[in-house]
């Protein structure tokens, strides 16, 4: 067993200084991707199916091109073709424009570039598609049925890991498991069960997709765009238009949130081909409807969760099915929220069977610790419901059950150190659970989550400047701090002021490979590498003092900025010093850093929520919410905090309201901001925060990411909370004033 540490005391890390990039945003002044602008601009726009599930039989656009201003056109036609085979890249193409079928509203089919956005706007309205229409399947249920229209005539489902020569809806069945479920459900005295089911959702930034492409005469492609990873976007632009990666530069501007949304890219190989053959730089942003009918929300679907218990509490048996939406191609986030499920509790016999499944709606991507949250409204509901049948303390009972150091995930991983314990031992003393919740219609609800956080590939270089302050290059995005966390990292390894490090975020012709903004990954790797690149500085500046003062190498020592040796007491110089003589004595300093973790820490996440019903209109109100996270070392606790608080407001908004709403001819009804009904101010209290401290020993500072597994408990404390207000156990997503009222009127 691993002692956990007392944590370390540092000078920079854990202080709360002001963003570099804050000045710039709240005036203005920050570039994001509608405001760029350059010579020769013209402007596109993409059309769209209006039907969910349809053959194209032809498309004629010979009236667009027509039009005065109208410069070029572009198809699927215009697209390389896949001679390879290769399904991954033959899907990625099919959802950048549809070739052969449209599969969701809102698919993309062709783009039309203009001297102004208004005339390709007209113009698409003169483009004639022939369509052949074809029955829709909107929901799992039904296209897991065999009788239901096959989205995919030429796919085969994967099950166990082998390919089968059965063509339905369902991309892939997996199924992780461990110890004997038939014995351990033979060892419970108590079994409780129950289907779970939540809608399609969308992340909700505030900036719509926005790309700008040029497309050179010497046949290399820039891309100025909005996104959480130009890296990514480099390599998929590379398949999907089949040029090498060596000609393709992604310069990432300012993003307006993402959450995982802006993870993948969408008009950015149209934008290319446009620009390809009218031969301007060709800009395209998304209107509102487009961002909500043609980007990847995160999946509905539903989790079944049955788990046997002892009488004294233990845990014998847990087994579970998860079914997710992929959206009208493969990639649900169902293999993720597998490893979720159960990660919180420890147990010998668990099953889980996972079900990646192909629905006539927009292909999902990621939202914030991906296929989590839907994985945790069933658990944390059966949890809730076996603590209250049991009568003990949904806490304590919870803390019977949480795994430890060494106990084995469904999927076979160990989990490593951490910090689920100290999670549970903070909600029990927190203030809110501390204090009775009084009068009628009020209920308070826990839950606990889990995310596993990723590693991946980062890059950064920081070069030394006379005036003793450093210059850092990252390709990590910015979308919630991470320029101060990842500053704040190289100047507590090299020992200087948090002011004296300057943070740039650069294409990707100017830094080693960066993988995406998310998975939780940016403060912890790209601060991993930002740190390695300081320590790389810092032995230069050591070997630079050692020859200016003729000593050994190893004679110079660094501590609290200064360089001195042990070799003579009298040598002394700070960092500031030293730097404003490196042009007279062998030139600039420049170090580098690159990191690739295989072995990161998880975050576990609780949630406290107290809430009442208005039994005459179903109206949840929450009264008092806390949300509990261990950071392993909160880097700036400020944004730790806004991270939580972030998570904890989609969370509510996710429970209590926000859903895709389509019609009977698979049409969504919500598409604004005015009617997809996020919350606002008014809706929520001040959420109150507990940052847990469990040092990651794979990070040099003890470094979790924060970014998702906060969202991932709100949600079945919310319907824990609703059970206790109301006594009635809430099963569907979301838990609406409408949904409430039907439940509260059942029975009577």
């Amino acid at each position: 067993m691993t002692n956990i540490k007392e944590p370390k005391k540092y000078e920079v890390i854990g202080t709360r200084p002001l963003r570099p990039d804050g000045t710039d945003k709240v005036t203005g002044r920050a570039i994001y991707g509608g405001d760029f602008e350059m010579t020769g601009l013209i402007h596109g726009k993409i059309l769209r199916s209006p039907h969910p599930h349809a053959r194209i039989k032809s498309i004629n656009y010979d009236k667009a091109l027509e039009l005065e201003g109208v410069i070029a056109v572009v198809t699927a036609d215009d697209l390389p073709v896949n001679p390879d085979g290769n399904i991954s890249i033959g899907y990625s193409r099919g959802n950048i424009l549809a070739k052969d079928k449209v599969l969701y509203v809102g698919h993309a089919i062709a783009g039309v570039a203009a001297i102004d956005p208004h005339i390709a706007e007209e113009a698409l309205d003169l483009i004639e598609v022939d369509y052949e229409l074809l029955s829709a399947v909107m929901n799992v249920e039904e296209a897991m049925d065999s009788s239901s229209e096959i989205i995919h005539e030429n796919s085969f489902m994967k099950e166990f890991g082998e390919m089968t020569v059965t063509n339905n809806n369902i991309d892939e069945h997996f199924q992780h498991k461990m110890g004997n479920i038939d014995k351990g459900f033979e060892n419970a005295d108590l079994i409780v069960e129950g289907k779970y089911s939540t809608v399609m959702v969308h992340q909700g930034y505030i900036e719509p997709q926005a790309a700008t492409a040029l497309w050179r005469t010497d046949g290399s492609l820039t891309v100025w765009n909005s996104t959480q990873g130009s890296f990514p976007d480099r390599d998929e632009l590379s398949n999907i238009l089949d040029i090498p990666i060596s000609k393709i530069k992604v310069v990432p501007l300012e993003i307006g949130g993402g959450f995982g949304g802006k993870i993948p890219i969408y008009q950015e190989p149209v934008a290319a081909l446009l620009s390809k053959k009218a031969g301007n730089p060709v800009k395209i942003i998304m209107s509102r409807k487009e961002v909500f009918e043609s980007t990847g929300p995160t999946p509905g679907g539903y989790t079944w969760v049955k788990i046997g218990v002892k009488n004294d509490g233990k845990i014998t048996a847990m087994q579970s099915e998860l079914a997710f939406e992929a959206g009208a191609y493969p990639g649900s986030p169902v293999g993720m929220g597998s490893l979720c499920v159960f990660a919180a509790y420890k147990c010998d016999n668990q099953l889980v069977d996972g079900y990646d499944v192909i629905v006539n709606k927009p292909k999902t991507a990621a939202y914030r610790a991906p296929g989590s949250p839907n994985a945790a409204f069933g658990t944390e509901q059966v949890i809730d419901e076996i603590s209250q049948k049991l009568g003990i303390d949904p806490i304590d009972f919870r803390m019977m059950n949480a795994i430890s150091e060494g106990d084995r995930r469904v999927d076979g991983p160990k989990f490593p150190v951490n910090g689920l314990k100290q999670v549970l031992e903070s909600m029990k003393n927190s203030p809110q659970y501390q204090k009775k919740l009084k009068g009628s219609n009020k209920g308070r609800g826990i839950a606990v989550g889990y995310w596993f956080n990723v590693g991946l590939q980062s890059s950064c270089s920081i070069t030394v400047n006379t005036d003793g302050t450093v210059n850092l290059i990252e390709g990590s995005t910015d979308i919630g701090g991470s320029r101060a966390s990842i500053a704040m990292q190289a100047a507590e390894t090299l020992q200087i002021p948090y002011d004296s490090v300057n943070p740039s975020i650069v294409d990707t012709n100017t830094v080693g490979y960066t993988a995406v903004t998310g998975g939780s990954r940016t403060t912890f790797s790209t601060g991993y590498a930002a740190h390695l690149a300081a320590e790389d500085v810092r032995d230069q500046m050591i070997k630079r003092a050692s020859e200016m003062w003729g000593v050994p190498n190893d004679s110079v020592v660094y501590s609290k900025g200064q360089f001195s040796s042990d070799a003579d007491p009298e040598l002394s110089m700070s960092f500031k010093e030293l730097a404003s003589q490196l042009e007279n004595t062998g030139g600039s300093i420049a170090g580098k850093g690159s990191i690739n973790p295989k072995k990161v820490g998880g975050s576990f996440a609780g949630s406290i929520c107290d809430l009442e019903i208005d039994p005459d209109t179903g109206k949840s109100t929450i009264l008092d919410f806390t949300a509990i996270q261990d950071a392993g070392k909160a880097i700036h606790p400020s944004y730790v905090e806004g991270q939580m608080q972030g998570g904890s407001a989609q969370g509510i908004g996710w429970a209590l309201n926000e859903e895709y709403f389509y019609d009977q001819n698979g049409i969504m009804n919500n598409s604004s901001l005015l009617d997809y009904r996020m919350p606002t101010s008014l809706d929520l209290p001040d959420i109150n925060t507990i940052i847990v401290e469990v040092p990651d020993p794979t990070h040099p500072y003890g470094v979790r990411g924060v970014g998702e597994a906060n969202i991932v408990p709100p949600i079945p404390a919310i319907a824990n909370a609703m059970k206790r207000a109301s006594g009635k156990r809430f099963y569907n997503l979301p838990m609406n004033p409408p949904a409430v009222i039907s439940k509260l009127n059942q029975d009577l």
